[in-house]
């Protein structure tokens, strides 16, 4: 039987960040955070994390992202695609590190940040607004991880939707969990369901959502909760495997 231990699935919210937790003695709790480091300070030495934020950043990049994202695309049907955003070089994502004095400035900064992006990849490839928007949370786990070696035995990379597929026996999802902006009732019900047949304690889903968080990021961490119990059983895969390294040693690898 494999030990118990605290393990965490993590996803980017409002708030800053929600966490699915289910701690060793078998209790189960929903929480957000503004800080990461929060997070880890309140829980055990030992707790294992999936999170949904990309950790590795590339010097440059060549072809279509770093190549964890190119490994992991093939596993989403083309309609999914698209929730894996390409991050750019480290340069590029540390230029857009933020606060923006005002939406004019961070115009600016996105532009500079665009020009960056195609500097350092090849072929030349801008950032989305979206990826855009990771920076900060991106840069917030990296330090942590590059002033803590020992964090990278325990705290992973993945992502919601290629966890959805493969626990769905690699079948992506039939309907996303929101349309127009807007959640989409059949695809957080499709979620859920497969979810609870997945073993997720279901009170997860039944207890009130925090405060700064929306239906979907917990679904999303719920999902990322079930690859720390692969994580744990030794049973998750790397993409690429092995994971690659970036200049200061962090792995970059997506954990399915």
């Amino acid at each position: 039987m494999t030990a118990r231990r605290c393990l965490v699935g993590v996803d980017g919210c409002r708030a800053g960040w929600i966490a699915a937790i289910e701690h060793e003695d078998g209790r189960a709790e929903l929480r957000t955070t503004s800080r990461f480091d929060a997070l880890l300070a309140d829980l055990p030495d030992d707790a294992l994390f999936a999170v949904d934020m990309p950790i590795g950043l590339p010097e440059r990049i060549m072809g279509a992202g770093r190549e964890a994202e190119i490994a992991a695309r093939p596993l989403l049907s083309p309609s999914r695609r698209s929730s894996i955003f390409s991050i750019p070089a480290r340069a590029a994502v540390e230029t857009g590190a933020g606060p923006f004095a005002g939406e004019a400035h961070r115009r600016e900064v996105f532009a500079r940040v665009c020009a960056l992006a195609r500097a350092t990849s090849d072929p030349p490839r801008a950032v989305s607004i979206q990826g855009f928007g990771l920076f900060p949370r991106i840069l917030e786990l990296d330090a942590l991880l590059r002033a803590d070696a020992a964090l990278s035995t325990r705290v992973f990379e993945s992502h919601p939707e290629i966890a959805f597929a493969q626990l769905n026996g690699g079948e992506a999802m039939r309907h996303s969990k929101k349309r127009g902006g807007r959640p989409f009732e059949d695809g957080m019900a499709e979620r859920r369901a497969l979810l609870l047949s997945c073993g997720l304690p279901p009170e997860l889903l039944a207890e009130p959502l925090p405060r700064g968080a929306g239906e979907d990021d917990r679904l999303d961490a719920c999902a990322l909760l079930l690859v720390a119990h692969r994580l744990r059983a030794g049973q998750a895969v790397s993409l690429p495997d092995p994971p690659g390294r970036d200049a200061f040693g962090l792995p970059v690898a997506i954990w399915v």
